[in-house]
């Protein structure tokens, strides 16, 4: 089974997580013809996730509880995809998780409960979101079907930003980062502050279980571990992550989900308090460096 999932996934999303934890399905196209990834689906002990690529580099992800074929979908930027998705998997949708108001994450709902043809919750943290129902704030609570989901209010790309943690009644869990949280990167703080990307990645997401598997917004991967490479030119993961980015690009593989531990060692945005990025940007404490090399990402060319 490892050996199988060995050439769907990178090795460091591996790293610490049994072949009983998960497994990817065949890759398959889900019907968004032109995309820039496959689909592929993670099946927890009792949940499974399937990853909708969309637009230019989007991601969505429809979550199902096997035990009761309830679904939600997050960010539901393309809805005819995510119809023929549902349809395809044969669950019931109910749910809709926004991370965040911008058009590429929430611009689909609308359209999307229209089409559905029967009530939809509509979860975020932010009025500006469309077709919003069931606003949430931190710590908040709720289930689909038999998934034990808590909203993380991480503000700072959005000052509304929610990412969404979920566990299967089996305890193996997963976070849905939005744009706070990217494979090796992090969002641009839009509506926010250098200490509050502090508090939601080093303060909240860090502390996850390590083997918390990360699906985040967008496929942003290679171009952020170009810029981790040249924070930490030494750091031996990032130079594994590259290798494992690349080859699964190369096959139009997505590369979520990272897990948190991952995260934890390749991330220069969940390292700000290590002396190598502090050293790199020339600060002594973990905040400013945040500003620091957030600033230097955004202009950043490899």
């Amino acid at each position: 089974m490892l050996s199988a999932l060995s050439n769907l996934l990178p090795n460091p999303v591996l790293q610490g997580i049994t072949a009983a934890y998960f497994k990817v399905a065949a890759l398959r196209n889900i019907g968004f013809r032109g995309t820039h990834s496959n689909s592929i689906s993670v099946a927890f002990s009792k949940m499974r996730v399937t990853v909708l690529p969309a637009l230019s580099d989007n991601y969505m992800y429809l979550i199902t509880d096997e035990a009761t074929n309830q679904a939600a979908i997050v960010d539901p930027v393309a809805p005819d995809t995510v119809l023929e998705a549902v349809q395809k998997e044969g669950v019931q949708l109910t749910k809709v998780l926004t991370t965040h108001h911008h058009w590429d994450h929430a611009g689909g709902n609308e359209e999307l409960v229209k089409k559905a043809g029967s009530s939809l919750d509509v979860y975020g943290g932010d009025s500006r979101i469309g077709a919003l129902t069931k606003q949430v704030k931190d710590g908040d609570t709720f289930k689909i079907g038999n998934i034990d989901v808590e909203c993380l209010f991480t503000p700072c790309h959005t000052t509304g930003h929610i990412c969404y943690y979920l566990k299967d009644p089996k305890g193996k869990s997963a976070v849905f980062t939005g744009d706070t949280l990217f494979v090796a990167g992090c969002g641009r703080f839009f509506e926010g502050t250098a200490q509050q990307m502090y508090t939601a990645l080093v303060e909240k997401l860090s502390k996850l279980p390590d083997d918390t598997l990360v699906f985040c917004g967008h496929e942003y991967t290679q171009q952020n571990l170009k810029f981790a490479k040249f924070v930490e030119a030494e750091n031996r993961d990032i130079m594994k992550a590259i290798a494992d980015a690349d080859e699964k690009r190369q096959k139009g593989i997505p590369t979520v989900p990272s897990t948190i531990l991952q995260e934890k060692k390749i991330n220069p945005f969940m390292r700000v308090m290590m002396g190598s990025v502090q050293r790199h940007a020339s600060c002594i404490d973990a905040v400013s460096t945040m500003q620091a090399i957030r600033k230097e990402k955004d202009t950043f060319k490899a």
